[in-house]
């Protein structure tokens, strides 16, 4: 199916372009978002009547994404989750977990607008793309940990996930030399 973009989508094209997409694709996403019209002539006339309208429209959404861009990239987000000792979670964090983190702080961001592959499922610290705008992007931090307290250690960089190993001059000079003692007994009898 041919579609007239009406704003720029990511990996297909910039606003005004016909391109040639998969019908279930237009159906499902774009046409229903209001991202693209179908192609015919009756459409592409309304559309040249209100490109200019739309062009302006676009460039106020992407001057006021901007602008929230400007406080949100580099901004770091805690999130508390149960986790096991390994740091592997019960559950996982998903966008929304993330968007309604992000709101919690003042940001207006819905899940749609992060960018997450795959669902978290470790402790610790992970950078996550946020689309403000198709033209405008962000990364954040988002700090998976098991408390508060937790949280403030990851965000200093110290690993809340690994357990800690003694050997014998970690235990004492006392600890060594009784053991120097007893191996040398057993030596003599």
């Amino acid at each position: 199916m041919e579609v007239i973009l009406l704003e720029r989508v990511a990996k297909l094209g910039q606003m005004g372009e016909t391109v040639r997409v998969r019908d279930g694709y237009a159906r499902n996403y774009l046409l229903p978002r209001g991202k693209a019209l179908r192609a015919t002539k009756e459409n592409n006339t309304r559309f040249e009547s209100q490109r200019a309208q739309l062009e302006a429209r676009n460039l106020e959404l992407k001057a006021e994404a901007e602008g929230v861009a400007s406080k949100l990239d580099g901004q770091s987000f805690s999130i508390i989750r149960q986790a096991g000792e390994t740091g592997v979670l019960y559950g996982s964090v998903s966008p929304r977990d993330i968007a309604e983190a992000l709101t919690a702080d003042g940001f207006s961001v819905n899940r749609q607008q992060i960018a997450l592959n795959a669902p978290i499922k470790t402790l610790g610290l992970h950078k996550v793309p946020v689309s403000l705008h198709p033209e405008v992007d962000v990364t954040v931090t988002v700090n998976v940990a098991r408390s508060p307290e937790e949280a403030e250690r990851q965000s200093r960089g110290e690993s809340v996930t690994t357990r800690e190993e003694t050997n014998l001059d970690d235990l004492g000079l006392e600890v060594g030399a009784a053991l120097a003692e007893a191996a040398g007994d057993d030596e003599d009898a």
